[in-house]
């Protein structure tokens, strides 16, 4: 099997995740539909595109999204909000679907909920099925009124001893806005999502909306047949060399699910050796990883959930175990600043109304002058629609 080192696979990632130069406009598709974008926390889909692309300002996306649907955003990969161009639907959606033996992916917390209503998991959602086709023709602002209003409508089809259980109030989140039933439908929407039954529409200020794919396309999402090989040639160009474990996490899935969906991949993959251990990439990336090339960019500042950081073999790109948990935190991760594809430090930024504050933190000097970071973080106060004044240097 052919070695390769962890500066050949990030030289390799960085043209996968598209990175290595900055994109005209015409490839907006391709770019978003890489690995798809989460957007969570709101906003991040944007600043992983400003990354890649100087062609589109904020306004122009939120355009690409809300008015032109050339993008469309749903609960996908994990149970995250992700953005992915409208044609690759099937794709981040459908392929997520489990079968009858596995379980669905982001659902494990709603044992507790299950065991308060004395309901089995299979009659919620059957009773769910009944009532979500009412997004075909609704749009519902906020995510607070989401999970009641299908509660509600869940509620109808209840006896009458189940609904003071159904609408006691939430052991989850804030029982003055949140029901036990709201919880449990929670816990079912990205199940829904997956089958078309519910998507993002327009934002308002701060707040979401949701509806059904078919009412914000203007088509029924095809769920037969879904392209599962094409969701795992995606994971392996832009994360390989990898394994099963890492997209069973990546994904979020069983263990069940993952295996069953590796399989339909393994006449087109081919073992390499990384640091001692055996993994895997398309055979028809085989040769780009083992013929680096120069990048056009040397340098990013990306934002804490940029898909580059999504890999599941964080000591690929950060070795310091101890600068890991600065960079991967449950909640509020920094940004990072690359250099050729590895991690030398992190970035925070503060908002003071139109102002813009930021702070680097340096881990390794030297390989980034103070003059390229600030030129950069100029470039990204103008994005944000602001004016970068002050930056503090750790």
């Amino acid at each position: 099997m052919k070695q390769f080192t962890y500066e050949e696979i990030r030289n390799f990632r960085l043209r996968s995740h598209n990175l290595d130069k900055f994109y005209p406009a015409e490839k907006l598709t391709e770019l978003v539909g890489a690995c798809g974008f989460q957007n969570s926390p709101p906003d991040a889909w944007q600043e992983a595109l400003h990354n890649r692309t100087t062609a589109f300002s904020k306004t122009q996306m939120k355009k690409a999204l809300e008015e032109e649907k050339i993008l469309v955003q749903a609960w996908s990969f994990r149970g995250t909000p992700v953005v992915f161009p409208t044609t690759e639907s099937r794709i981040f959606l459908p392929t997520l679907i489990p079968l009858v033996d596995e379980p669905w992916i982001y659902t494990r917390g709603i044992q507790l909920a299950l065991d308060f209503l004395q309901m089995d998991f299979d009659l919620v959602w059957q009773l769910l099925q009944k009532v979500i086709h009412q997004l075909d023709t609704t749009i519902i602002e906020s995510k607070t009124s989401l999970d009641q209003t299908i509660a509600e409508w869940v509620a109808d089809y209840l006896p009458k001893e189940k609904k003071s259980l159904w609408n006691a109030p939430s052991m989850y989140g804030n029982p003055q806005k949140q029901t036990m039933g709201g919880a449990a439908v929670s816990f079912l929407l990205r199940p829904c999502a997956f089958q078309g039954q519910i998507v993002f529409a327009k934002r308002h200020g701060q707040t979401p909306s949701f509806t059904s794919y078919k009412n914000w396309v203007g088509e029924e999402l095809e769920l037969k047949a879904p392209p599962i090989r094409q969701l795992l040639k995606k994971f392996l160009h832009c994360y390989g060399p990898t394994n099963e474990l890492a997209f069973a996490n990546w994904l979020g899935c069983s263990p069940q699910q993952a295996k069953r969906m590796w399989h339909t991949i393994v006449t087109e993959i081919v073992p390499v050796t990384v640091a001692g251990k055996k993994q895997f990439i398309l055979e028809k990336d085989l040769s780009a990883l083992a013929t680096p090339v120069s990048n056009q960019r040397t340098f990013h500042l990306l934002k804490g959930h940029d898909p580059y950081l999504g890999l599941q073999d964080r000591h690929v790109i950060l070795a310091n175990s101890s600068h890991q948990r600065v960079i991967w935190q449950t909640i509020a991760n920094p940004g990072a600043i690359l250099f050729e594809g590895a991690i030398i430090g992190f970035w925070k930024t503060r908002s003071k109304g139109t102002k813009l504050e930021a702070e680097l933190t340096i881990w390794r000097e030297g390989l980034v002058s103070k003059q390229m970071l600030e030129a950069e973080l100029e470039r990204y106060a103008k994005f944000k629609q602001q004016t970068l004044s002050k930056i503090s240097f750790n």
